[in-house]
């Protein structure tokens, strides 16, 4: 459809400094609270529910492989060297490459790096998917 604002969607990524590129798809920004409920003595009309333990699903990000994979490359060796969890932002930019929304993950380390499956008899685009581990977020700013 022209002029829908979705079109054209790409996410950048920046984790403690390292720019990992721009990005095709992001999986995961979620949070599911634990609900308590507690019955009160007296009260029969009703259960009280009340939020818990926040739990935050793995964040999954996805393009085709360009330049910016030896950057993943480089900041996935980084962290196997020390690993430290860091920030990440992942910025959604519009077609111009002006930023939409912005989320700061906190306390973020790799879970999983998947890189293509290479055939030369294949017809297939090369792509890379990485997941981030994370202990909430901020945002959309």
């Amino acid at each position: 459809m022209p002029g829908d604002p979705g079109l054209g969607l790409r996410f950048k990524v920046i984790i403690d400094g390292h720019e990992l590129g721009n990005w095709q798809k992001c999986d995961g920004l979620n949070v599911e609270y634990d609900i308590q409920e507690y019955r009160e003595g007296g009260q029969n009309g009703y259960i009280h529910r009340l939020p818990g333990r926040a739990k935050y699903e793995n964040v999954k990000l996805a393009r085709h492989v360009d330049s910016s994979t030896v950057d993943v490359a480089s900041w996935l060796a980084s962290v196997q060297l020390r690993l430290v969890r860091g920030t990440a932002q992942i910025t959604v930019l519009d077609p111009s490459g002006e930023s939409v929304a912005e989320w700061v993950l906190v306390e973020v380390f790799p879970a999983r790096w998947s890189g293509p499956s290479l055939d030369v008899n294949g017809n297939q685009v090369a792509t890379e998917t990485l997941e981030l581990v994370h202990n909430g977020f901020l945002g959309p700013r």
